[in-house]
């Protein structure tokens, strides 16, 4: 009697230990876990530096985090219960590792293309609405994901680029851009003169755009001698994606200053000359006489 009572108190002082053990190990998975998502939240705000709130981009890299770790925790803690338990977690822990290399070399390509989208969302390569240029192919960007990245072009075509394949990337949106403006006059043009018009009709275009325009447009100079032309060159600093609207402005008032200051915008003359010829005779025959 005395043996199966004491059988009894040391299942239950056991099963009481596994108990407290689990709780204490939940209690411990759970801690961590905020642990780690307030390290994250913390991580992101501090490259926010200002103190402002996470960016719907970073959003999703927080969250995408916070679900990496909270499953890995997850996994640890219920290792480390079922091996408390006397489940052989050695061999669960082989199959596991087994089945996760081959699917790792089944899905190559796909681990590539969520790896590369993680690290362009972290380094904010890109984001939505901006115009990029990637493998030869420019538009706006119109979604990001894990996976892939959507661009539109101007024509209204859709690409779908797989992150993974993603090099060298142009982003047209950040910083200002160079607007530049070419134009010939005629070589008896007085120089001068022309310089000194073009520098009026760049302060024009400077007032008119001054919102978009962060260097005001300025006459280079002579830049190329053409064939029936003197090139003249003209550059502005504006801001992304409105250096053509610059440039459209410096080109529509040229032309129009130009014709009203009678100076003389070449273009290629061909002549063609029509020599007067009498009627085309056939060479005579040689006839037999009778």
């Amino acid at each position: 009697m005395s043996n199966w009572f004491n059988r009894i108190i040391t299942q239950s002082t056991e099963l009481c230990s596994l108990i407290l053990t689990t709780v204490l190990i939940l209690v411990a998975g759970v801690i961590l876990i905020k642990i780690g998502n307030a390290a994250i939240e913390r991580f992101f705000r501090l490259r926010q530096r200002n103190g402002s709130e996470i960016l719907p981009r970073e959003r999703t890299l927080v969250h995408l985090l916070e679900s990496c770790a909270r499953y890995g925790i997850y996994f640890v803690m219920a290792v480390t219960i079922l091996d408390r338990f006397g489940v052989p977690v050695l061999g669960i822990l082989s199959t596991a590792g087994v089945l996760g290399v081959g699917i790792a070399f089944g899905a190559q390509s796909l681990f590539k293309d969520v790896i590369s989208g993680f690290f362009i969302l972290l380094e904010n390569q890109y984001s939505v609405g901006e115009y990029i240029g990637i493998q030869g192919v420019e538009g706006f960007v119109e979604q990001i994901t894990l996976r892939c990245t959507y661009l539109r072009d101007f024509g209204g075509q859709l690409h779908i680029l797989p992150n993974g394949s993603i090099g060298t990337v142009t982003n047209h949106s950040r910083g200002s851009r160079r607007a530049l403006v070419e134009v010939g006059v005629a070589y008896e043009s007085d120089i001068d003169h022309v310089l000194n018009v073009l520098d009026q009709v760049c302060l024009q275009v400077a007032d008119e755009f001054a919102s978009i325009i962060t260097d005001k447009p300025k006459v280079q100079g002579i830049t190329n001698f053409g064939d029936s032309a003197i090139i003249i060159r003209v550059t502005a600093q504006a801001q992304a994606l409105q250096q053509w609207s610059v440039e459209m402005a410096l080109r529509k008032r040229i032309k129009e200053t130009f014709e009203r200051e009678a100076i003389e915008i070449p273009f290629p003359h061909r002549q063609i000359r029509i020599t007067p010829q009498g009627p085309w005779l056939a060479p005579e025959e040689n006839h037999d006489r009778l």
